[in-house]
């Protein structure tokens, strides 16, 4: 259930959930609250009058009977539970002034109107089951079982071509499935790579099962390996799953993972345990459905170019090395089975094929989600990562590029940097004259480090308050504790020692800055060389698309007010989530737009940037917040405090 709050004395609402905290709300509206423990309850400062409706409190409240008898909450344990009205005080300097900090213009990437961006699907899935009650044989009619089987396919599905078999297992174990299941059996088929193609038998299940027909969408990441288990009799997605991937203990990217590779064994034990966390994805789904893993009739499944590799069990090797060469770029249609994953032994497992070396199957599959392969507008497809993947384009061309921007946005790279996970500082408000950070963290508990949300959030309010100046140096003239000479050279205490899970001092420093600063500007150099190439510039972009679990928690203002997004019409932008495991649960779901994977493909041109000399140039402007031509930032200092 939504509620609405209005924050007095500034005026302004917001619509939050059932259970959100007045603490995130409040930075997610723009407003100051004086808060240090990022949730937690325990510094006491975030203290807020609340005027009208009712909260509830999830742990003690460190005020006295009489201040919460006058309706004083802190902000951090108190969640929404009706409409409200909630009063902040202002804050009080050293000199015992009333600081007022008016509010800040945030603007959250939206999941609005998807439905312009991927259309509608249908529930027409690659495969399907027929329920068939066959005659059993006489001497009168004793053909072989398969023909009997065939026969009965045919009589059921006379406008369809006979279907075809290609394995002996199926033949091994037919003539005695039909026989104890007393010739009443399911046959699970397979539809061809084209409407007119026939069918394959891929496997037969005793009795009725028709109403029992599975597919599992899956993205294997780098990091983390995300399933969806759909009912393809319904489309419906019945039950979710993600799983770090476990090739992680072998490397944190695939650069490290393809090295591996090379090792003895290498190859195999990437590849076993990337089965391994397909197979626990599947293993938590088919619990939560209360299905076996052998139900499953269908794994659609997206990863990029050496993931794809690895889990098939091709050496990567020659994709980091020039001219970066992947072994295969369409993937055949592989048996789950032989693979060790856990499904119907027959079952199939499709991989989006790949464009190059660096932009793979999951960006192939966000594309395709996303129709930019059907539209007449001009998109600009963005997956923020380790590498960047880039796409820009419509329905005439589509041209592609990835870069590496490093892993500064996924806390590599970062002194106190770390995944989105508990107590990671996911937002952030600076007040412009105390220099005093509000933190909300993940699962509103103690901060212990900072993640790449939190990261932007933090480096927009510096740069706005004068914290840090364009080249993201922080101000020496300002005699502030916060800013101070650390072991790393200069930095700012974001959370005193007090304050935090880890008992010291995060910080964020000018290295940090700079390796930000080198991430976003490889992702803003690489938008400007992919449209320069085709004659275009920012002004020409109908959308922007942004993909990935990271764009979920992305201020719009802030990523553009340090640079790392185009300065344009905020209604242009649209947040697209896991494009990759979208595009996998709509081909699993619906044959007719799986079909169009290989037009999508067939459009996409690779271009290497590192071989392209504008890149350059635009790297080295980018290299300022938000840019060295405020020119393509017209809007970037409006919202500043």
């Amino acid at each position: 259930m939504t509620h609405r709050i209005r924050f007095l004395p500034e005026n302004v609402s917001i619509d939050v959930e059932t259970d959100e905290s007045i603490l995130t709300a409040a930075a997610a509206a723009g407003i100051y609250i004086h808060a240090a423990c990022g949730g937690e309850g325990v510094c006491g400062k975030c203290r807020i009058q609340l005027e009208r409706g009712d909260v509830r409190n999830t742990h003690g409240t460190g005020l006295t009977e009489k201040e919460y008898g006058e309706g004083i909450r802190l902000a951090c344990t108190s969640r929404v539970v009706s409409d409200l009205v909630v009063r902040i005080p202002d804050t009080v300097g050293a000199d015992g002034r009333s600081l007022a900090c008016r509010p800040k213009t945030t603007r959250p990437l939206s999941a609005r109107s998807l439905e312009t961006l991927v259309g509608t699907w249908e529930t027409a899935p690659p495969v399907r089951k027929i329920a068939l009650h066959l005659p059993p044989p006489t001497l009168d009619d004793n053909i072989s079982d398969m023909q009997r089987l065939l026969r009965g396919i045919r009589q059921t599905l006379p406008d369809s071509p006979e279907p075809y078999y290609d394995h002996t297992e199926l033949l091994k174990e037919l003539p005695f499935m039909l026989r104890e299941a007393n010739w009443h059996v399911t046959v699970i088929l397979l539809h061809g790579k084209h409407a007119e193609d026939p069918e394959t038998i891929i496997a037969v299940e005793e009795g009725d099962t028709t109403d029992r027909l599975y597919g599992l969408a899956c993205d294997i990441g780098t990091t983390t390996v995300c399933g969806q288990l759909i009912d393809l009799n319904t489309g419906a997605t019945i039950a979710e799953s993600s799983s770090y991937n476990a090739q992680v203990s072998c490397g944190a990217d695939i650069i490290s993972r393809i090295i591996y590779s090379l090792k003895d064994h290498g190859l195999k034990t990437l590849q076993n345990k990337v089965v391994s966390t397909i197979n626990t994805v599947i293993e938590d789904v088919c619990r939560k459905a209360t299905i076996y893993p052998s139900d499953i009739s269908y794994i659609m499944t997206a990863g990029n170019t050496v993931m794809a590799h690895l889990l098939l069990g091709i050496s990567p090797r020659f994709i980091r090395e020039a001219p970066y060469v992947p072994g295969i770029s369409i993937f055949p249609l592989t048996r789950a089975a032989e693979l060790g994953i856990m499904a119907h032994p027959s079952v199939r497992i499709y991989l989006y094929p790949c464009v190059s070396s660096y932009v793979g199957g999951d960006i192939v599959a966000g594309v395709h989600a996303c129709r930019m392969h059907d539209s007449d507008e001009i998109s600009l497809f963005i997956d923020i990562g380790t590498n960047g993947e880039i796409v820009v384009g419509n329905r005439e061309w589509l041209i592609c590029a990835a870069c590496s921007a490093g892993p500064a946005f996924e806390g590599g790279g970062i002194k106190y940097g770390m995944r989105a996970s508990p107590g990671a500082i996911e937002n952030c408000h600076i007040h412009p004259e105390t220099l005093d950070p509000m933190i909300v963290t993940v699962g509103n508990t103690l901060p212990r480090g900072i993640c790449g949300s939190g990261l932007i959030a933090i480096v927009a309010e510096m740069l706005a308050t004068g914290i840090i100046d364009q080249r993201g140096k922080f101000s020496r003239s300002l005699k502030h504790p916060r800013i101070r000479q650390g072991t790393d050279g200069w930095e700012f205490v974001l959370v005193w020692s007090r304050d935090s899970l880890t008992g010291e001092d995060i910080v964020l420093t000018e290295i940090d800055l700079d390796n930000l600063i080198r991430a976003k500007g490889a992702l803003f150099a690489g938008y400007q060389t992919l449209l320069e190439s085709v004659g275009l510039s920012f002004d020409n972009l109908d959308r922007v698309i942004l993909a990935g679990n990271f764009g979920a928690h992305i201020d719009l203002e802030r990523a553009i007010a340090i640079g790392l997004l185009p300065d344009l019409d905020r209604n242009r932008f649209f947040y697209l989530g896991n494009a990759s495991l979208l595009g996998c649960r709509i081909s699993l779901t619906d044959q007719r737009r799986f079909i169009e994977r290989a037009q999508v493909r067939s459009l996409m041109t690779n271009m290497e940037l590192s071989d392209n000399p504008g890149f350059m140039n635009h790297y080295v402007a980018a290299l300022f917040l938000p840019h060295t031509d405020l020119r393509l930032f017209p809007t970037a200092g409006r919202n500043r405090a």
